[in-house]
């Protein structure tokens, strides 16, 4: 919604967000300070989406060119700066992007409360047995392959050479796939969160 909405779907999308974002704060008696709404955070966050984003695309259909990328760049601004990052919060260009985002990489720590809080979402334990039993090792693949090497090695993930082969032969079946789709059957996951989203705003917007 932050990149497709129009300019009251975007107000919506960030009310909701903020009035979520809001509940999720520290304590006193907490061991990290924390508040979603603080924009520094939202900031890596968008980073992080973006870098997703790309990181995404490239693995399935390879990289993209250096204009590709910049415009890409300029277009994912409202990742950040629909919610609370202010405009000249946002790097000012590509290159100035990257130069934050090694400078956050370089700075982030995982610590064992996370990490564990983490690995459990990565190899489905969380959902109990009968799903994490016959889905955890390929979503734990899966999951270590989107990494950031750096993320990864904070995550303390051994990624062997093999692993890299399976993960790649997967990626690239899917993206022999999915660029025969037709543009529409691409675009579907997103139309959809799109309607499911628009359908109980107030006509009209």
């Amino acid at each position: 919604m932050a990149l497709q909405g129009n300019t009251e779907e975007k107000l919506a999308y960030r009310k909701a967000i903020s009035h979520a974002h809001a509940q999720v704060t520290s304590t006193e008696t907490s061991p990290v300070q924390y508040r979603a709404l603080d924009p520094e955070l939202q900031l890596w966050v968008a980073a992080c989406l973006f870098w997703g984003y790309v990181d995404t695309r490239e693995k399935f259909h390879g990289p993209m060119t250096p204009e590709q990328l910049a415009e890409f760049y300029e277009y994912a601004k409202p990742l950040g700066t629909t919610l609370q990052v202010r405009p000249d919060m946002w790097p000012n260009d590509i290159k100035a992007f990257w130069e934050y985002w090694d400078r956050q990489l370089d700075s982030m720590q995982i610590d064992d409360t996370v990490r564990g809080w983490l690995t459990k979402l990565m190899d489905l334990s969380f959902m109990g047995p009968f799903i994490s039993i016959p889905m955890g090792n390929f979503a734990r693949l899966m999951t270590g392959g989107f990494l950031h090497p750096k993320i990864r090695a904070q995550m303390q993930i051994e990624w062997t050479p093999e692993q890299e082969r399976q993960f790649r032969k997967v990626t690239t079946a899917i993206g022999r796939v999915h660029r025969r789709l037709p543009r529409s059957l691409r675009q579907l996951p997103t139309t959809v969160l799109l309607w499911d989203f628009r359908r109980p705003l107030p006509k009209g917007l």
